[in-house]
């Protein structure tokens, strides 16, 4: 059996690796011209997506490549003392397992898990998707696939085509994000450095084995933005205006705009589908259920959504009409859950209000300070993601032949 996957960032990689052990042959097409090697911006594996890791082998690489952030010092807008955290014990309270690692990194080491036993088209993207299977690409020739799965973000090509018009599915939180990178990481050797105003907080943290470091920008805006994904200068020019006298540090942060390597803006945006199949294509991970990235838990939920897919497609014996409405009822719960939880991350990681402010960085401390029994407790009473992404219970779908 023939399965298309579009998309090689982190579910498609996953993805493919599960149906190829089920005994699936698997393509993935990516519209990049080689895996992507930036270093992105850095994610969560909590503890269901870490033992999906563990499985695949590469665990020990994922480790290893771990951001090593283990103290925050959070600034508040106006306040004259910062707070220092230590995220190692936050990292305890709300997870068994728990890896940091940057999105590009995680991305890499999935795609060097199976590359040698699926086919990867780069540089090139779907056009249009028959009914009967039939793909057409923008470079290659058309192809016939038995299935075609969309694991292409939050963006997704293969969505707009099967479904259509994805502003219909978007539901925006009025946050938004931009991620760059900076030149040097001096003194942020294992650290984190927030500076936390109402509707505004901007971060900086870096990266042990690259020898540089990322700011993370996160706005609230009352109006929607116009911005287009496309218009990186428009995106930096907002990024400019919002963050604007916030702090002597986050100015400099906002002087390397211009010469970053590596940028990325967006909107803090959930998708709503009902359905996220239809005929003989699905959807995975960002693509089919983004909770809101970077607040949301969305890398883990790739990753697990990538593994029930496959397991569902091997235990049906290759039969979307029964594997693809048994995937979404094994998911539909875990997508409920993260995306109340983003909603409720997004609120306290840029706060709407001076009390906010206080709360984000006293509370983050008190967390740290307590023992991890009672810093679990006290994280269940203010948060709703508090241990959401660990609960996660996941099906152990032994590899077993499928048709072929």
């Amino acid at each position: 059996m023939r399965i298309l996957v579009s998309g090689a960032g982190v579910a498609g990689p996953v993805l493919a690796y599960w149906l190829h052990r089920h005994g699936f042959r698997v393509t993935v097409v990516e519209r990049a011209p080689s895996p992507r090697k930036t270093g992105g911006h850095a994610v969560d594996l909590f503890r269901p997506a870490v033992n999906i890791s563990e499985k695949m082998g590469v665990l020990p690489r994922v480790e290893e490549r771990a951001t090593g952030t283990r103290r925050m010092t959070v600034y508040q807008e106006g306040a004259r003392r910062p707070v220092r955290v230590d995220l190692s014990e936050i990292f305890q309270a709300t997870s068994d397992r728990h890896v940091e690692i940057m999105r590009d990194d995680l991305s890499a080491i999935y795609y060097d898990a199976t590359r040698r036993d699926v086919a990867y088209v780069f540089d090139d993207s779907i056009t249009a998707i028959a009914p009967d299977g039939e793909v057409r690409f923008e470079h290659a020739a058309p192809r016939r696939f038995d299935l075609v799965v969309g694991a292409d973000g939050l963006h997704s090509n293969v969505r707009r085509l099967v479904f259509g018009d994805p502003s219909r599915f978007s539901a925006s939180t009025g946050a938004y994000f931009g991620v760059l990178t900076l030149p040097h990481a001096s003194g942020l050797d294992g650290e984190l450095h927030m500076h936390v105003g109402v509707g505004r907080t901007a971060g900086t943290y870096g990266v042990r084995h690259r020898g540089d470091a990322r700011a993370l920008l996160l706005f609230r805006s009352e109006r929607e933005l116009g911005h287009h994904h496309d218009d990186v200068p428009g995106q930096k020019e907002l990024l400019r205006g919002a963050f604007a006298g916030m702090h002597p540090e986050v100015d400099r942060w906002l002087d390397e705009l211009d010469r970053t390597p590596a940028f990325y803006f967006d909107s803090i945006t959930q998708l709503r589908m009902d359905t996220w199949s239809r005929g003989r294509v699905t959807l995975v991970g960002d693509a089919g259920y983004c909770p809101g990235p970077v607040v949301g838990g969305s890398t883990s939920l790739a990753v697990v959504g990538a593994y029930v897919l496959a397991g569902e497609l091997a235990r049906a014996g290759g039969d979307h009409e029964r594997a693809f409405p048994a995937y979404e009822r094994a998911m539909a719960e875990h997508v409920r859950g993260s995306r109340a939880a983003a909603l409720s991350a997004a609120k306290t990681l840029i706060p709407t209000s001076r009390l906010g402010v206080r709360g984000l960085a006293h509370g983050a401390r008190l967390v740290s300070a307590l023992p991890a029994g009672a810093g679990r407790a006290l994280l269940r009473l203010t948060t709703k993601s508090a241990r959401l992404h660990d609960s996660m219970t996941v099906d152990d779908y032994l590899p077993s032949p499928a048709a072929s």
